[in-house]
């Protein structure tokens, strides 16, 4: 295991990062977040969990929630039909384009990583209403995470359904195609409501452990399979960082999924969860911070799973 010293120093040598990039604002709430924040959560399989700066800063999870509900979909429905309403690919356009969804091949999203597949994966899970939907979808993180206490941030899930036009014309989008079923705006709903779940980056590393242990808990039980994780996981390495997945495969190595509050969730299969915590973005809508402290440690600890 890395040690603390080792971990505040890399901390301190890539804050400067943080001052290239600037906070999201285009949702109410997150425009307060102090782009100087940058912390570390490492837990092993032993379970030794070692923290460095800004850890303890409570964040929303964004787009972190997106392998996530992918996890619980591929529970409720299976494999084959998940995939056969959202792809497998990159896009390779912005998180939140919607250009493809009409001049695209598959004419489906291409894949749960971005906002408009992570909505069509909402519409999967199981639920007489949205209420009941999200209240799976937070147990079923507060499962995987081991913290009982997690929660909507209510200011930015009212900001999420007040700014979320272009998430709604997404939604209506393959409500036209035919790709979601039920109401538009429930969808939509669970869809905004797990976007503003409140973590640190504690409660990622956990959950990042989870994946590395392959869908196990910490006390040994199984939540989801093997193969569920291994789709999440390879999901993330191939999409995860926006449309910088490529890049951050070849630097990094590591599968992980960003959000643009500032987290990023990282695993290294079989060893290790890693929770990262960094508001300034770069263009891109990642962790400049982040990304830098993560490719630093994967760099010195050949953690790639390309090494």
């Amino acid at each position: 295991m890395l040690m603390k010293s080792f971990l505040e120093g890399v901390i301190n040598r890539n804050k400067y990062m943080c001052e290239l990039g600037k906070v999201a604002d285009y949702i109410p709430g997150l425009s307060t977040a102090n782009k100087n924040h940058l912390g570390i959560c490492i837990i092993d399989t032993s379970g030794e969990i070692v923290i460095a700066g800004d850890a303890d800063v409570k964040f929303t999870l964004q787009s972190i929630s997106k392998p996530l509900t992918l996890m619980l979909a591929l529970l409720d429905q299976g494999e084959k039909y998940v995939f056969s309403k959202v792809g497998m690919e990159p896009s390779g356009d912005a998180f939140n384009s919607i250009r493809k969804l009409e001049t695209g091949r598959m004419r489906k999203p291409f894949n749960p990583m971005i906002n408009a597949g992570a909505i069509e994966v909402c519409s999967m899970i199981k639920g007489k209403s949205s209420a009941e939907k999200f209240e799976r979808v937070l147990n079923f993180i507060k499962l995987i995470s081991g913290n009982n206490n997690l929660k909507v941030n209510e200011d930015i899930y009212k900001g999420e359904k007040e700014t979320g036009n272009k998430n709604r014309s997404m939604a209506y989008f393959l409500k036209g195609e035919g790709l979601i079923s039920g109401d538009v705006e429930d969808v939509l709903d669970v869809y905004f409501k797990q976007c503003s779940i409140e973590v640190t980056a504690i409660d990622l590393a956990k959950i990042g452990l989870f994946l590395a242990r392959g869908g196990v808990l910490e006390n040994g039980d199984r939540v989801v399979s093997e193969h569920i994780a291994t789709i999440a996981k390879t999901l993330m390495m191939t999409c995860g960082m926006y449309d910088g997945s490529g890049e951050f495969a070849i630097k990094v190595g590591i599968p992980s999924k960003s959000g643009v509050g500032g987290g990023i969730l990282s695993v290294i299969p079989g060893k290790m969860g890693i929770g990262v915590f960094g508001p300034s973005l770069d263009l891109k809508g990642n962790s400049i911070g982040g990304i830098a402290v993560l490719e630093e440690i994967a760099e010195n600890f050949k953690f790639s799973i390309f090494n």
